[in-house]
């Protein structure tokens, strides 16, 4: 017997925008207003004009991956919107972006970070201070991955 959950598309469009707010967070603070590092800048350290060219084109990229993010959570929340069979749930919806925001953070920070090694949370830091930035960044997607949860499952009223 199939059993289909009713808050499953609002969460779905939630987590996609969440997904692509967090995409936003990270280029808008980190890349562009701290400036504490680019996408490539552990590989192409932006010390020259020309590097610094390479590395504002690949942040754009990935600006470029948040905004279809955030687009493709739109057209999913308009589609949920307009569902009658879907409740219309705040917690669950800003519960499923907190989450998505924190699997952002988590997937990202743990392949560009760590597997990848394409930049750090602050480049410009010793090693030592890299690598604690680095799981913080980590660890703020766990707590959000928790708490984006916690609000879900005590809106549809879930044992934990």
């Amino acid at each position: 017997m199939k059993t289909q959950c009713s808050s499953c598309p609002l969460m779905t469009a939630g987590f996609v925008l969440g997904v692509g707010m967090g995409g936003f967070i990270d280029g808008i603070l980190f890349h562009q207003i701290l400036q504490i590092h680019n996408m490539l800048s552990n590989i192409i350290f932006p010390d020259t004009l020309v590097k610094a060219d390479i590395n504002m084109f690949w942040d754009g990229m990935f600006d470029a991956f948040a905004w279809i993010m955030t687009l493709a959570g739109i057209i999913l929340l308009w589609k949920a919107i307009k569902n009658e069979s879907v409740p219309k749930l705040t917690k669950v919806l800003v519960g499923s972006m907190i989450t998505g925001f924190g699997a952002f953070n988590l997937i990202e920070g743990t392949l560009d970070h760590h597997i990848l090694k394409l930049h750090h949370v602050v480049q410009r830091a010793l090693y030592p201070v890299q690598f604690y930035w680095d799981v913080a960044f980590l660890v703020s997607g766990v707590v959000l991955i928790i708490f984006g949860c916690y609000l879900m499952l005590r809106s549809l009223k879930v044992e934990i």
